[in-house]
Protein backbone atom coordinates (compact mmCIF):
# COMPACT_ATOMS: atom_id res chain seq x y z
CA UNK A 1 0.00 0.00 0.00
CA UNK A 2 1.51 3.51 -1.21
CA UNK A 3 1.64 6.29 1.30
CA UNK A 4 0.67 9.47 0.78
CA UNK A 5 4.33 11.01 0.53
CA UNK A 6 4.19 8.69 -2.93
CA UNK A 7 0.83 10.22 -4.18
CA UNK A 8 2.13 13.98 -3.32
CA UNK A 9 5.54 12.63 -5.08
CA UNK A 10 3.53 11.16 -8.28
CA UNK A 11 1.55 14.27 -8.39
CA UNK A 12 4.97 16.67 -8.59
CA UNK A 13 6.55 14.08 -11.02
CA UNK A 14 3.51 14.81 -13.04
CA UNK A 15 3.14 18.33 -12.66
CA UNK A 16 6.98 18.93 -13.48
CA UNK A 17 6.57 16.59 -16.41
CA UNK A 18 3.76 19.13 -17.96
CA UNK A 19 5.03 21.67 -17.26
CA UNK A 20 7.17 21.97 -20.49
CA UNK A 21 3.98 22.52 -22.14
CA UNK A 22 4.73 25.28 -24.22
CA UNK A 23 1.52 25.96 -24.87
CA UNK A 24 0.11 28.48 -21.79
CA UNK A 25 -3.58 29.31 -20.24
CA UNK A 26 -4.41 32.31 -18.34
CA UNK A 27 -6.35 31.60 -15.86
CA UNK A 28 -8.05 34.16 -13.24
CA UNK A 29 -4.60 36.62 -14.09
CA UNK A 30 -2.19 33.66 -13.88
CA UNK A 31 -0.29 31.79 -16.68
CA UNK A 32 -0.14 28.02 -16.25
CA UNK A 33 1.09 26.05 -18.94
CA UNK A 34 -1.84 23.83 -20.05
CA UNK A 35 -1.62 20.95 -18.85
CA UNK A 36 -0.52 22.03 -15.69
CA UNK A 37 -3.80 23.91 -15.23
CA UNK A 38 -6.09 21.06 -16.90
CA UNK A 39 -4.35 18.55 -14.11
CA UNK A 40 -5.18 21.05 -11.64
CA UNK A 41 -8.80 20.83 -12.84
CA UNK A 42 -9.19 17.16 -13.16
CA UNK A 43 -7.86 17.12 -9.52
CA UNK A 44 -10.26 19.50 -8.38
CA UNK A 45 -13.21 18.30 -10.04
CA UNK A 46 -12.80 14.42 -8.46
CA UNK A 47 -12.26 16.25 -4.92
CA UNK A 48 -15.82 17.13 -5.45
CA UNK A 49 -17.39 15.23 -7.01
CA UNK A 50 -15.88 11.69 -5.73
CA UNK A 51 -14.35 12.84 -2.80
CA UNK A 52 -13.62 8.83 -1.32
CA UNK A 53 -11.57 8.42 -4.86
CA UNK A 54 -9.05 5.51 -4.72
CA UNK A 55 -5.94 6.33 -4.88
CA UNK A 56 -5.56 4.54 -8.09
CA UNK A 57 -8.33 7.06 -9.40
CA UNK A 58 -6.37 10.10 -7.83
CA UNK A 59 -3.24 9.25 -9.64
CA UNK A 60 -4.97 8.89 -13.19
CA UNK A 61 -7.22 11.69 -13.03
CA UNK A 62 -3.69 13.80 -12.48
CA UNK A 63 -2.04 11.97 -15.05
CA UNK A 64 -5.08 11.85 -17.87
CA UNK A 65 -3.35 14.22 -20.14
CA UNK A 66 0.41 14.08 -19.03
CA UNK A 67 2.44 15.66 -21.77
CA UNK A 68 -0.53 15.75 -24.39
CA UNK A 69 1.32 18.02 -26.63
CA UNK A 70 3.81 15.57 -27.75
CA UNK A 71 1.42 14.51 -29.93
CA UNK A 72 -0.21 16.75 -32.25
CA UNK A 73 -3.52 16.47 -33.40
CA UNK A 74 -2.37 18.21 -36.39
CA UNK A 75 -0.22 14.86 -37.26
CA UNK A 76 -2.94 12.64 -38.24
CA UNK A 77 -5.26 13.15 -41.05
CA UNK A 78 -8.00 15.50 -40.29
CA UNK A 79 -10.94 13.44 -40.36
CA UNK A 80 -13.13 10.80 -38.19
CA UNK A 81 -10.73 8.38 -38.59
CA UNK A 82 -7.72 10.43 -37.71
CA UNK A 83 -9.10 11.74 -34.94
CA UNK A 84 -9.89 8.29 -33.74
CA UNK A 85 -6.22 6.70 -34.49
CA UNK A 86 -5.14 9.82 -32.68
CA UNK A 87 -7.39 9.43 -29.48
CA UNK A 88 -6.25 5.60 -29.24
CA UNK A 89 -2.37 6.72 -29.98
CA UNK A 90 -3.07 9.48 -26.86
CA UNK A 91 -4.26 6.67 -24.37
CA UNK A 92 -0.84 4.37 -25.28
CA UNK A 93 1.16 7.28 -24.77
CA UNK A 94 -0.24 8.73 -21.56
CA UNK A 95 -0.15 5.20 -20.10
CA UNK A 96 3.62 4.59 -20.49
CA UNK A 97 4.66 8.10 -19.49
CA UNK A 98 2.60 7.59 -16.52
CA UNK A 99 4.09 4.29 -15.89
CA UNK A 100 7.97 5.23 -16.06
CA UNK A 101 6.70 7.81 -13.44
CA UNK A 102 4.84 5.53 -10.86
CA UNK A 103 7.52 3.02 -11.59
CA UNK A 104 10.30 5.97 -10.00
CA UNK A 105 8.19 6.91 -7.15
CA UNK A 106 8.02 2.98 -5.98
CA UNK A 107 4.25 2.04 -7.07
CA UNK A 108 3.69 -1.48 -7.66
CA UNK A 109 3.46 -3.09 -10.78
CA UNK A 110 -0.42 -4.09 -9.79
CA UNK A 111 -0.92 -0.26 -9.13
CA UNK A 112 0.71 1.14 -12.50
CA UNK A 113 -1.31 -1.50 -13.93
CA UNK A 114 -4.56 -0.45 -12.89
CA UNK A 115 -3.30 2.98 -13.75
CA UNK A 116 -3.10 2.46 -17.26
CA UNK A 117 -6.29 0.36 -17.52
CA UNK A 118 -8.05 3.49 -16.59
CA UNK A 119 -5.91 5.50 -18.62
CA UNK A 120 -7.46 3.34 -21.39
CA UNK A 121 -10.90 3.78 -20.76
CA UNK A 122 -11.67 0.51 -20.62
CA UNK A 123 -15.17 -1.27 -19.67
CA UNK A 124 -16.43 2.73 -19.94
CA UNK A 125 -20.22 2.11 -18.64
CA UNK A 126 -19.49 -1.26 -16.69
CA UNK A 127 -16.25 -0.52 -14.82
CA UNK A 128 -17.06 2.26 -11.62
CA UNK A 129 -13.33 3.96 -11.63
CA UNK A 130 -13.35 3.98 -15.40
CA UNK A 131 -16.75 5.32 -15.29
CA UNK A 132 -15.83 7.82 -12.75
CA UNK A 133 -12.77 9.07 -14.90
CA UNK A 134 -15.23 9.98 -17.61
CA UNK A 135 -17.32 11.78 -16.12
CA UNK A 136 -14.53 14.11 -14.10
CA UNK A 137 -13.31 14.41 -18.12
CA UNK A 138 -16.29 15.73 -19.32
CA UNK A 139 -17.10 17.71 -16.16
CA UNK A 140 -13.94 19.23 -16.48
CA UNK A 141 -14.39 20.08 -20.50
CA UNK A 142 -18.01 21.57 -19.89
CA UNK A 143 -17.33 23.69 -17.27
CA UNK A 144 -13.84 25.12 -18.50
CA UNK A 145 -13.38 24.49 -22.59
CA UNK A 146 -16.85 23.61 -23.85
CA UNK A 147 -17.58 27.08 -24.36
CA UNK A 148 -14.66 28.54 -26.38
CA UNK A 149 -15.37 25.32 -28.53
CA UNK A 150 -18.66 26.06 -29.15
CA UNK A 151 -17.47 29.79 -30.35
CA UNK A 152 -15.35 28.14 -32.56
CA UNK A 153 -17.92 26.01 -34.38
CA UNK A 154 -20.98 25.91 -35.76
CA UNK A 155 -23.80 25.02 -33.66
CA UNK A 156 -25.01 21.79 -35.33
CA UNK A 157 -21.73 20.37 -34.61
CA UNK A 158 -21.43 21.53 -31.16
CA UNK A 159 -24.74 20.06 -30.05
CA UNK A 160 -23.99 16.56 -31.61
CA UNK A 161 -20.66 16.86 -29.21
CA UNK A 162 -22.83 18.00 -26.58
CA UNK A 163 -24.84 14.69 -27.18
CA UNK A 164 -21.76 12.51 -27.85
CA UNK A 165 -20.30 13.63 -24.19
CA UNK A 166 -23.95 13.06 -22.76
CA UNK A 167 -24.05 9.36 -23.39
CA UNK A 168 -20.82 8.74 -22.09
CA UNK A 169 -21.75 10.08 -18.87
CA UNK A 170 -23.39 8.14 -15.80
CA UNK A 171 -26.74 9.85 -14.59
CA UNK A 172 -24.57 10.90 -11.35
CA UNK A 173 -22.28 12.91 -13.55
CA UNK A 174 -25.41 14.32 -15.74
CA UNK A 175 -26.91 15.46 -12.39
CA UNK A 176 -23.37 17.06 -11.50
CA UNK A 177 -23.06 18.54 -15.17
CA UNK A 178 -26.37 20.27 -15.02
CA UNK A 179 -25.25 21.80 -11.37
CA UNK A 180 -22.53 23.64 -13.22
CA UNK A 181 -21.75 27.27 -13.17
CA UNK A 182 -22.46 27.67 -17.00
CA UNK A 183 -22.89 30.91 -18.79
CA UNK A 184 -26.02 31.91 -20.53
CA UNK A 185 -24.75 30.86 -23.73
CA UNK A 186 -23.55 27.92 -22.91
CA UNK A 187 -26.57 26.81 -20.94
CA UNK A 188 -28.89 27.46 -23.82
CA UNK A 189 -26.54 24.78 -26.24
CA UNK A 190 -26.64 22.23 -23.30
CA UNK A 191 -30.30 23.00 -23.63
CA UNK A 192 -31.25 22.12 -26.86
CA UNK A 193 -28.53 19.15 -27.09
CA UNK A 194 -30.90 17.29 -24.34
CA UNK A 195 -34.27 18.40 -26.00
Amino acid sequence: MATPNKLVLAFQQFDAANKQDPYTEIFEGKTYPKEVLYSIRMTECLNEFHPTASEILRITVRCQHICRWEIARASYDMNREGYLRWRQDLKTFHAKKASLILQDVGYSQDTIDNVCFLLEKKQLKKNEETQCLEDVICLVFLQYYFESFALKHPEDKTIGILQKTWRKMSVKGQEAALKLPLSKYALNLVTKALA
